[in-house]
């Protein structure tokens, strides 16, 4: 039965008939003119994958190059015979405290790694000023009869709070001195820090008032007397960046905040601050501020502390160290008798609330007696701030400078490990002609012998895989200069004894 024809182009391999293994030999001469096998058709490579291909290449070529390196960099043995003086020695002793040295900077640069990973927060005091200013009011333009509330929008004022870390509390005299002067400006202190900006940055802290809270809001008293429009809530509220963005918007970055209303009567209101933390602290029930001993803690810090408590206490099961046994604090926190610790940290929700808001009581004074002497309500709060240690260290990890200094040390012990490996040529050159110079025969036998066993090694010609069969003349020949008292021989004994079969075999 004939086969089908193949359909025009398919590309043929090499005939089944045609192949033959490569250790099978030929029986007897090809045939003349016998078929060629035809080669597949090879196909072009798609453009999109040159490029990952030559890079994997110069990936390749570039192991192979690091793999050729030599990377010995002890002296070997027997320089020290030959060489004059102390070199080797001091070398040596060079190698043991760079060995010192490297140990010692690996330990302290985990030890800073594992401090930039612990989120360590410091408390520093920040100074609030909020003063106000008016216009337009009755005493000030001449219409003391008029009667208050009566022509809304004659009288206005304007309020500003701001902002400042102090550094210690050598500053403390200084600062306030400062708020005063700047709540005397007329309310203009954050169009001139606006417009000369460079004149009081050397003052301020990178971190500015915005960058510690999340949203301020002040709340109005109603009198009677006003509108609610003139009383409505105002609200800033920070606005939400991407992760790992630290810088605010222009909008959003500031020292101080002002706002403006019409009014001919005092106002009281309430400026209420609601604190940004990262990691975000949270406020603990009684229960849980028994445990802890604090009121307020990150959720990573409560459940640290809640570990803490229970191998203090020895509340772990003997033979299942997951398991936890509640005393009655504990109990009166999950209510339960035992508990696995992976279920601690979503158990301590319900004992975990946002944190109060900082409430600042202030008095908006538009009379007259007031504005002859105006001075501004201060306050002192607590913000957390990172550790000022953390960012040095951060900036010691990130040093484009040990980044090039590493390199500089690996072309060093690259060009170490060369001359390491131009002496060990240098010592076996050494050795080979002391050798010759002290029995020029015997050595040229030796080494001829020697080199006939490689080449019959290499052959395959070599009887026990090197012609080690004690056929030479130096094999015959005994006493403490012939083959048999060496290092290789004895080790090469020592090995045979050791196996089983030859102890079976005794």
């Amino acid at each position: 039965m004939n086969a089908p024809p193949m359909p025009p182009g398919y590309g043929r391999g090499f005939p089944q008939g045609a192949q033959r293994s490569p250790a099978t030999p030929r029986r007897g001469p090809q045939a003349p003119g016998g078929a060629m096998p035809v080669p597949m058709p090879q196909h072009a490579m798609p453009p999109q994958y040159m490029a990952p291909q030559r890079n994997l290449q110069h990936q390749n070529d570039a192991a192979l190059r690091r793999g050729r390196k030599p990377t010995d960099k002890n002296i070997p043995d027997g320089v020290k015979d030959v060489i004059v003086g102390e070199g080797v020695q001091q070398y040596k002793s060079l190698r043991d405290l760079e060995k010192r040295l490297d140990a010692a900077i690996v330990r302290k640069r985990l030890d800073i790694q594992d401090s930039i990973s612990k989120t360590v927060k410091k408390y520093r005091t920040m100074r609030i000023w909020v003063s106000n200013t008016v216009e337009g009011q009755p005493w000030q333009t001449g219409q003391n009869g008029a009667i208050p509330g009566t022509t809304p929008g004659s009288g206005r004022y304007k309020v500003q709070i701001e902002g400042r870390l102090l550094d210690d509390d050598s500053d403390l005299a200084a600062s306030d001195s400062e708020g005063e002067d700047n709540a005397q400006e007329n309310g203009d202190a954050m169009e001139e820090d606006g417009a000369d900006g460079k004149k009081s940055a050397s003052k301020r802290s990178k971190q500015r008032f915005s960058q510690f809270f999340k949203t301020i809001t002040i709340d109005f008293d109603k009198p009677p007397s006003t509108s609610s429009d003139e009383t409505k809530t105002i609200t800033w509220a920070k606005p939400q960046l991407p992760q790992n963005t630290a810088n605010l918007p222009p909008n959003a970055d500031f020292d101080s905040i002002q706002f403006s209303r019409a009014t001919q009567e005092n106002l009281n209101v309430t400026v209420s601050l609601v604190r940004d933390e990262t990691p975000e602290r949270y406020k603990l029930s009684k229960e849980l501020a028994e445990v802890l001993d604090v009121e307020e803690e990150t959720r990573s810090g409560i459940v640290l502390g809640i570990w803490d408590y229970i191998r203090a206490m020895g509340l772990q099961e003997d033979e299942e160290k997951r398991l936890v046994r509640c005393d009655d604090r504990l109990r009166a926190i999950f209510g339960r008798d035992q508990m696995f610790f992976p279920q601690i940290p979503e158990s301590i929700g319900p004992h975990t609330s946002p944190l109060d808001p900082i409430k600042l009581p202030y008095t908006i004074r538009v009379d007259e007696e007031f504005h002859k002497d105006p001075t501004p309500t201060v306050y002192d709060i607590q913000v957390a701030v990172e550790d000022p240690l953390r960012s040095k260290m951060l900036a010691l990890t990130q040093n484009p400078q040990y980044t090039a200094g590493m390199r500089q040390i690996t072309q060093l012990d690259d060009q170490v490990a060369l001359i390491v490996q131009a002496l060990t040529h240098s010592r076996a050159k050494h050795s080979f002609f002391t050798a010759l110079s002290k029995d020029p025969a015997a050595f040229v036998r030796r080494w001829i012998n020697s080199q006939r066993r490689d080449l019959e090694t290499i052959l395959g010609e070599a009887t026990r895989g090197g012609g080690e069969d004690a056929s030479g003349p130096e094999f015959r020949r005994g006493g403490s200069d012939s083959v048999w008292d060496t290092v290789v021989a004895h080790e090469a004994v020592r090995y045979m004894l050791a196996k089983p079969e030859a102890v079976m075999g005794r």
